[in-house]
């Protein structure tokens, strides 16, 4: 049976094999729970005969990957034994380790690299490179949600092990605007408030103006009776779980420590009796020897209780749980991959359920964690063509219940009041555009002084706006607007992304950008065209952009079929090669003066193996006819092989009447003895890697006499 990917994996897949037949490598960077692994699966299953060797941090996530693939490929399966394919052998980073004496005994053809940010660790990073400085000829895959690892100093993951060959990235609000992945309910509340008031409080004292410390004592003041107002997790649970009725639905309850979880589960009767006064409690952390069991159960728990499964970490990456009806996240200030892969859990590609996501936080930070998700749908819609109506049809998809919005309001303008003045963040602002002619102010930019002017410019768009609380006068806003501010991004975003066009042109005299290309400004300038090329190409032009737009990029020399392109490059190429040598018998790593690498292109051609839309069976009647005018066979390469050496052994068995060829016998400089030696090798050892041998083959070597034994 063969694997069906979902779209976006195809493409992705696609896209690796076409990367690691021209790089040896290739990174797929997608959320969680889009399938990335299944990509993998696909490659070992398309490849049978190849060596593939599977590293991830723990054999939980591999099992739990295998699961799903049996789900995919055998849906009304009730085979508890799970198999992994013949050619795949499963290593954890930890086993790789403390058993590096492996690295020399196995012969890789793929490596995959699965949740590959991990090898940023110091002792399974070590290991990790001597395996891939040992086996330079096997083909690396790598798969995570994330290539960034945020708390080891922002090191770049693709960077360091894939040399930036990125074949497909996207974000998880990229996945939830495309709606790759289903469209969460999301609920924000506090479950305690007590220290963090307490540090407020401590902050207010120390100001020296104190007209403006009793001020903001009374700010401080409202904001606890706001808390003491807003309901509680039990009020909320029980709200949010009945109004979506999965009352007796699966949640995962994500705690940081084990101290942390032995404290959140003394909680459980006082915040879901209202729900259910006996739900089903698990509990799973990686120390724990039970939590295999735990977890087991929790997926095969069917009774109309609620479920809840507390977990530690062990569930932030690689292992997927279906059927669950959401994610409570009772969590401090956590990195923002961390919680993009909590929340992912949850979600999934290829269905329409509604999931809940219950954000719970002790800290008033962790309150404006959403932001990063939000901020990332805002980006993919700024980047993706699309009407105001489907952005609209989104939003009643995506509802965002904030309990404590008015808390929230309070807190963001005692941050304000607490932090630098207004006045001198707009002169920092001011000193930007000097220097820069705009107010393009990268999210993360900090001056020289320590302010965070980026994080400020964004804040005054969302008081602008009224998403949040502030004191933007009018008169500021004139201020900010002498200065050229931006208040609506999205509305700005052709002309901006023109602008970074028009300088690319500039310097490059083409529009020939990569998908990955990201602009000194920091303006991700491929993702944009590429979404352009796509959309035009399903919709049509004049539905994506208006007559005026259209007729920028067309005058800037815009390649709308990337592809049509591409071919015109490399047939170009060959007409050349073949008139000045009169034949293309060429090397498959030739390349030609201009950089061309036609050996490879002509051999992707042959093999299938691009994952460029030219390969043998996807190409026009055109090209075909332009391909034949210039003597180019197309045949598989290696099947041109097999049935060269099968008429030399066809030749001999009418000579001498048997296929008993001596191993070191050649003809016309062919080992042909030693070839079916292989070909009898192959048929006893059948998973090998190597040549294809089918029941075609055999038939056509048993007419000829083969001697198997």
């Amino acid at each position: 049976m063969k694997l069906e990917l979902f779209e976006h994996n195809q493409k992705a897949y696609e896209a690796a094999i076409s990367m690691m037949a021209e790089t040896g490598k290739a990174a797929i960077i997608h959320p969680t729970g889009t399938g990335k692994s299944l990509i993998a699966f696909k490659l070992a299953m398309e490849h049978p005969q190849a060596s593939v060797y599977w590293l991830a941090p723990s054999s939980y996530i591999y099992h739990t990957q295998l699961e799903n693939l049996q789900k995919l490929m055998k849906p009304d399966s009730s085979d508890k034994q799970i198999q992994s394919p013949d050619n795949i052998t499963f290593i954890s980073y930890s086993k790789l380790m403390h058993n590096e004496e492996l690295i020399e005994k196995i012969q890789p053809d793929y490596i995959i690299l699965d949740e590959f940010h991990r090898c940023g660790a110091a002792e399974w990073g070590k290991s990790v490179r001597k395996l891939l400085d040992a086996h330079k000829t096997a083909k690396i895959l790598g798969l995570s949600a994330t290539n960034i690892r945020y708390l080891d100093n922002q090191r770049d993951m693709a960077e360091e092990i894939f040399d930036g060959c990125i074949a497909s990235e996207m974000t998880l609000g990229e996945a939830m605007a495309k709606g790759v992945l289903s469209t969460p309910k999301y609920v924000m509340a506090m479950y305690s408030y007590g220290e963090e008031l307490k540090k407020l409080k401590q902050r207010i004292q120390t100001m020296e103006s104190r007209s403006s410390a009793r001020k903001n004592m009374e700010l401080l003041e409202q904001l606890r009776r706001a808390l003491e107002k807003a309901d509680g997790p039990d009020k909320i649970f029980e709200k949010h779980m009945r109004m979506e009725g999965k009352i007796h639905g699966k949640y995962i309850v994500f705690c940081s420590s084990r101290e942390h979880m032995d404290e959140m589960t003394e909680h459980m009767h006082e915040w879901f009796d209202n729900v259910d006064t006996s739900p089903h409690r698990y509990v799973a952390y990686y120390s724990n020897p039970e939590t295999s069991k735990a977890f087991a159960e929790f997926k095969a728990d069917k009774s109309e209780h609620l479920k809840l499964l507390y977990c530690i970490d062990m569930l932030n990456e690689g292992v997927h749980v279906d059927d669950v009806d959401g994610v409570i996240l009772l969590r401090p200030t956590v990195s923002p991959i961390i919680y993009m892969q909590q929340i992912g859990r949850c979600l999934s590609a290829g269905t329409n359920k509604t999931p809940i996501i219950f954000d719970l936080v002790d800290n008033f930070e962790s309150l404006y964690s959403i932001d990063c998700l939000t901020e990332e749908i805002d980006q993919a819609f700024s980047l993706m063509p699309c009407t105001q109506v489907e952005r609209e049809k989104f939003k009643d998809r995506f509802r965002i219940y904030d309990e404590v919005k008015e808390c929230r309001q309070l807190f963001g303008q005692l941050q304000s009041n607490l932090s630098s003045t207004w006045d001198n963040y707009y002169l920092a602002a001011c000193a930007y555009y000097r220097d820069h002619g705009n107010l393009k102010v990268p999210k993360d930019y900090v001056t020289d002084d320590g302010l965070t002017l980026g994080s400020w410019i964004q804040t005054q768009r969302k008081v602008y706006s009224g998403k949040i609380a502030g004191g933007l006068t009018a008169d500021k806003i004139e201020k900010l607007n002498l200065i050229g501010m931006i208040w609506n991004v999205r509305k700005n975003s052709f002309d901006t992304a023109y602008e970074e066009l028009e300088k690319y042109h500039e310097q490059h005299e083409n529009l020939d950008i990569k998908s990955r290309y990201v602009t000194e400004s920091g303006y991700p300038l491929g993702k944009w065209i590429n979404n352009i090329r796509v959309s035009a190409k399903k919709k049509g032009k004049e539905a994506v952009l208006n007559k005026e737009q259209l007729k920028k990029l067309e005058a800037l020399g815009m390649i709308w079929d990337k592809n049509s392109e591409i071919w015109d490059v490399y047939i170009s190429a060959a007409k050349k090669y073949y008139e000045e040598t009169g034949d293309l018998h060429i090397p498959v790593r030739y390349v030609t003066e201009d950089g061309v690498a036609l050996g490879n292109w002509l051999s992707s051609i042959k093999n299938g193996k691009s994952g460029r839309k030219m390969r043998a069976e996807t190409l026009t009647d055109e090209q075909k006819a332009q391909l034949k005018k210039l003597g180019i066979n197309m045949e598989n390469t290696n099947n041109m092989v097999w049935n060269s050496k099968y008429k030399l052994a066809k030749e001999y068995y009418t000579e001498h009447g048997n296929l008993n060829i001596p191993v070191a016998y050649c003809v016309d400089g062919v080992k042909l003895g030693r070839w079916i030696s292989n070909i009898r090798s192959k048929r006893k050892n059948p998973n090998s890697s190597g040549m294809m041998l089918d029941e075609s083959r055999i038939a056509m070597l048993d007419s000829i006499g083969m001697d198997w034994k």
